[in-house]
């Protein structure tokens, strides 16, 4: 192997170092990945660029406005309606949740379809008096089993799909090829799931993870004759407190939320803080600031229609992961204020602004009615409070079901392709009014679209260079040329790569390999192909492994361990079982 295949080797083990310490987005890492690629001449222009191309990545990108229909005329609501209703034990209720969403999850992304149904099943574990963290696991391990049962489940199968016919110039995969390993994977793992789960999930009612309003926020007022009157928020020194949020202003019985720096300050203007309570001496300090004059009730205790207090959950996706809160802007960019943050289940104390955000906090914020509109189909937040949401299309439901069943059989029957079944169906969802323009832009994932797209070229560098084939030879060495064992040990790789860095770029990144290990072996590709579609998406252990994971984080009110306790064995579960199923399916023997 020469230096381009050393080269390509080092930047790959860069890409997964960077990617697993998350300072940096998986789009980031591999878009970077990309640029020094083509500009190094290791890839051509035409290398580099060929993700963005490939017809894996454009049936995603459809799939997305696919699902979107679905969830936009409400089709997600009907599946709530008629299959949750009243359960007699945690047992029942999880199994209510794991049948329709691993259905659902077989031909919808399922990253959509936990997104539609944490609200939902949020609401529906008060209704009936269960804690949220015995429902919302095994809501994100359905959605990942049941993407397993078909090529359009997950982002991971059409992306492996699209690769493999890059390479190898084959027709590729049908829509039901993964199907003969994956459902009876699912049904063995969903069956064990709820066989288990019910016991050793932790009971954490859903109480406020905030508490009372007094805990994190302050009150003072502006003096009738003091120095304060006239001069805005910004002259008086209110917007660059240490450590401290002006939140709002109650004057004459309305308020002024998310306040700008140009708010003129009137006599007996009623000031709410956010932040260190602590600092409630500072603040006093300021020359025409007074104790407030309503003590009797907080102010953020009262309804007030020009203000909405939201509890909202940061998504993996999200603009501000890895800023401090001062730093993220939320007043400019948002139009809301920090009022607290739970991290773990808890609040996190100390000085607000400094508090540096990660995937799976929950944000109590102050905003403004607009708010929840705007945010509903934004990828910075999964809103989790139950709050008046945008009314879904109803009379389209039955007619989103029957486009997505018009895309499955024509896939299915070879009378369409999986790429034009798919446009296909997005078209029709927009046409349709399923959902409009707007709701199927921000229904495509861009993160994941371009860490798909560069992923391609780090794969075909590792291809060409000979570092794949290198590779190969090693896991070869090991395995003693065997192929079953060759198979568990593709799947072990991906499915620690998985845990570390996202599903996809593992996938993408070990496809070049398994391809050379296939040609070495002479035996056909397509069970290790399975294998690495399986393991990419079968990933339980951690919240930061597989992004479903990672959206039930917050709403659940889970700690890290919670995962790793009920997850690692499930992984091994279904990595055996898994391997096992592909030996009788494809009829390998597992004696050499």
């Amino acid at each position: 192997m020469d230096w381009q295949g050393w080269f390509a080797l080092s930047l790959a083990g860069l890409a997964l170092i960077l990617m697993s310490v998350g300072r940096f987005g998986p789009h980031l890492v591999m878009m970077g990945v990309l640029v020094v690629l083509s500009a190094s001449g290791i890839v051509t222009a035409d290398q580099a660029l060929m993700g963005f191309s490939n017809s894996g990545l454009i049936t995603v990108v459809a799939m997305f406005v696919v699902a979107a229909g679905i969830h936009h005329s409400g089709g997600v609501d009907l599946v709530v309606h008629h299959l949750l209703r009243s359960p007699k034990s945690v047992r029942s209720a999880q199994a209510r949740i794991a049948l329709p969403v691993s259905l659902l999850s077989g031909f919808l992304n399922n990253t959509p379809v936990v997104a539609t149904m944490i609200p939902a099943v949020h609401a529906w574990s008060r209704k009936i008096g269960i804690s949220p963290s015995k429902l919302m696991i095994p809501l994100s391990y359905s959605a990942i089993l049941g993407g397993t049962l078909t090529l359009i489940g997950t982002s991971t199968n059409l992306v492996v799909n699209g690769q493999y016919r890059e390479l190898t110039g084959e027709e590729g995969f049908s829509i039901f090829s993964i199907t003969a390993v994956g459902l009876p994977v699912a049904v063995i793992g969903i069956s064990l799931m709820l066989l288990v789960l019910p016991r050793v999930l932790p009971d954490r009612k859903d109480q406020q993870k905030f508490g009372s309003m007094r805990e994190f926020t302050l009150e003072v007022a502006v003096a009738f004759d003091g120095p304060l009157v006239g001069r805005s928020v910004g002259e008086a020194g209110l917007r660059e407190l240490e450590r401290l949020y002006l939140v709002e202003i109650e004057r004459d019985g309305s308020v002024v939320t998310a306040v700008p720096s140009e708010e003129r300050l009137q006599g007996g203007d009623r000031l709410v803080f956010a932040g260190d309570t602590q600092a409630i001496s500072d603040l006093l300090r300021i020359n025409g600031i007074v104790p407030s004059v309503h003590d009797d009730e907080p102010s953020l205790s009262k309804d007030r229609a020009e203000r909405r207090l939201v509890e909202a959950a940061l998504s993996p996706q999200s603009e501000v992961l890895g800023l401090t809160i001062r730093d993220a802007r939320f007043r400019d960019r948002y139009g809301a204020v920090v009022l607290a943050v739970a991290r773990g289940g808890e609040r996190v104390s100390g000085n607000l602004g400094n508090i540096r955000l990660k995937p799976g906090d929950v944000l109590l914020l102050e905003a403004r009615p607009a708010f929840v509109t705007r945010q509903r189909y934004n990828k910075d937040f999964l809103l989790i409070n139950d709050l008046e949401t945008e009314t879904p299309r109803h009379d389209r439901a039955w007619l989103s079901w029957g486009i997505l069943l018009v895309l499955v059989v024509s896939a299915a029957f070879g009378l369409l392709s999986m790429l034009n079944a798919a446009l296909m169906g997005a078209a029709l969802m927009i046409l349709s009014g399923c959902c409009s323009v707007g709701q199927a832009q921000k229904a495509v994932d861009v993160p994941v679209v371009l860490t798909i797209a560069a992923s391609f070229a780090l794969g075909a560098a590792l291809e060409q260079t000979g570092a794949a084939g290198y590779m190969a030879e090693g896991i070869l060495g090991v395995s003693s040329g065997h192929p079953l064992l060759t198979i568990f040990l593709v799947y072990f790789t991906v499915s620690v790569l998985t845990e570390v860095i996202t599903n996809n770029a593992a996938a993408v990144l070990v496809i070049p390999v398994v391809l050379s290990m296939t040609s070495s072996l002479g035996v056909p590709a397509e069970p290790f192909v399975i294998a690495v579609m399986m393991a990419a998406s079968a990933s339980f252990a951690t919240p930061l492994g597989y992004q479903t994971n990672m959206m039930v984080f917050g709403p659940g009110d889970y700690r890290f361990m919670d995962f790793v306790k009920v997850g690692l064995p499930m992984n091994v579960f279904i990595g055996f079982l898994t391997v096992a199923v592909i030996a009788l399916v494809y009829g390998i023997s597992p004696v050499a």
